[in-house]
């Protein structure tokens, strides 16, 4: 799938997470851009499906909150399309929260994004949700993992690239990336995590 260090025809499967307001869309759209490269969202996604249902976002969370039918519907939609980007001599980026199991060993690099509490607050305080929906949110969300698929979003060991956004600047963020994209060697790489197969 790659063709060498710092090579503009790496085509590499990348996968970005990370919990909201830690800079997830700046930095996959930041990427796209260098890298010239396509990108799917699981929000977009989750829009997606929203609009396929005759659904306002709002009621389709709602309705995840009640059921495991959504989760595993975007979930499976977010699987087949890394199943066809881990196999396509193509560099794609995918974004979610479980972008990084879902992808599972077909990833080249994953990268997680994460930031203090009070900086992601006031990064999304021009979004109807506030803190403490956030907070509620990523409880409910990890609780929802846990019971579907047995994933702890704590874990952070499957992850190429673990990175504090509250400490540097959008730009900044963006170049930390990729310079590790940029400088990966395959024939250099000892191994990733492995990451087990799970079916949504």
């Amino acid at each position: 799938m790659t063709n060498g260090a710092g090579s503009e025809e790496q085509n590499l499967f990348i996968t970005v997470s990370g919990t909201p307001g830690s800079g997830v869309t700046t930095l996959c759209e930041g990427l796209a851009d260098e890298l010239d490269c396509g990108y799917v969202s699981g929000g977009e996604v989750f829009r997606e499906l929203a609009e396929e249902r005759g659904k306002t976002l709002t009621e389709l969370v709602a309705e995840a909150g009640e059921s495991d039918e959504i989760d595993r519907a975007l979930d499976r939609r977010l699987s087949r399309i890394a199943e066809q980007w881990g196999t396509a001599n193509k560099s794609f980026i995918l974004e979610s929260r479980l972008a990084g199991w879902l992808a599972g060993n077909r990833a080249d690099l994953r990268v997680w994004l994460d930031a203090p509490d009070e900086v992601r607050v006031a990064r999304t305080s021009d979004r109807e949700e506030m803190e403490a929906e956030m907070r509620v949110r990523e409880v409910i969300e990890a609780s929802r993992y846990e019971s579907y698929y047995g994933i702890d979003l704590s874990d952070r060991s499957i992850y190429d690239l673990v990175v504090n956004t509250g400490r540097w600047s959008s730009a900044a963020v963006r170049q930390l990336v990729l310079t590790g994209i940029e400088s990966y060697d395959p024939d250099a790489d000892e191994g990733a995590f492995e990451t087990p197969e799970f079916n949504p």
